[in-house]
Order: structure tokens, then C-alpha cells, then sequence
């Protein structure tokens, strides 16, 4: 019995390790809406697991170009919530605060800054949090790196 138990807990653990997290658009799950989708740090263009669909890779707390993991292809580096432009970290390079729910512009935190909420897997326009203001969903647990993988990919590789 408890052999049986481990198999399963073990089987359990490796098929989440391998789990796909997709990307829908606004509140859809139909398979034709998926945006993008994130398998084993790398972020590939719609349902796609074909390496020449990968749009960006996640190594520690770096984003990646495509299926590169070279430093002078670093897109974003993501610390303590600020994500910074390649492989700064530079206050000046920062892009985009990722606090409490909301992506603000820069190192603001200003309500008027806010660009998206992010609630229950689903990411917002601005401050909004009606559902027409959806502007996708995501089926699953992400790190705030994936997140600023996925947030590139939807918002820049099409």
C-alpha cells in the first residue's frame, strides 16, 4: 500500500513539473483563443511546442530571446517585483513594477500609472477589474518571472 502511495505521489509530482500553463484571450478556454503557452520555462506561441515558436525562455530571474540563453539576449530581469530593461539593474532601466496586484509604469506607484491588474489569473486593463476589461487569462500558477515572459509575449510578439 504505501509503495503504491509513493508511485502515485511521484507520478503526481513529475506530470506538474511538466505541466502546460496557457494563455487565453480575455475569459475564453476554447483551444482556438490561446495566445501563448508556457512549458518548461519557455514561453511558445499559441498552443505550439515547436522550438522555432519559442517567443522568449525563462532562466533564474532573466528572460530570454527565443531559445537563446546568451547575456547579450537578456530582454528582462526581474527583482524584488521591478523588472528592468536586459540585463540591468539600473533604477533607470526599470520598466515596469510588478506590487500588489497591479503593473505600474517605471518605479511609480501611483494609482494613474497602473498599466494592468492581475486577479485570480486574470490580467486587467489598468485599474479595471470588470470582465470587459480582460485583456487575458491564465489557466495556472506562474512566478512573477513567467509572468513578465507571458506578459512580453501577448503584448509584444504579434
Amino acid at each position: 500500500m504505501k509503495r503504491s502511495l509513493l508511485i502515485v505521489a511521484l507520478f503526481l509530482v513529475f506530470s506538474s513539473l511538466n505541466a502546460q500553463t496557457k494563455v487565453f484571450k480575455g475569459t475564453s478556454t476554447y483551444s482556438s483563443d490561446v495566445i501563448c503557452t508556457l512549458n518548461n520555462s519557455k514561453v511558445y506561441k499559441k498552443s505550439s511546442s515547436y522550438s522555432s515558436d519559442v517567443v522568449c525562455t525563462i532562466n533564474g530571474s532573466k528572460v530570454y530571446k527565443a531559445n537563446s540563453s546568451y547575456s547579450s539576449d537578456v530582454m528582462y530581469t526581474v527583482s524584488d517585483g521591478k523588472v528592468y530593461k536586459g540585463n540591468s539593474s539600473y533604477s533607470s532601466d526599470i520598466v515596469m513594477t510588478i506590487r500588489d496586484g497591479k503593473i505600474y509604469k517605471g518605479t511609480s506607484s501611483y494609482s494613474s500609472d497602473v498599466i494592468a491588474t492581475i486577479k485570480d489569473g486574470k490580467v486587467y486593463t489598468g485599474n479595471s477589474s470588470y470582465s470587459s476589461d480582460i485583456q487575458f487569462s491564465i489557466n495556472g500558477f506562474v512566478t512573477i518571472v513567467e509572468f513578465v515572459a507571458i506578459w512580453h509575449a501577448v503584448n509584444y510578439s504579434y
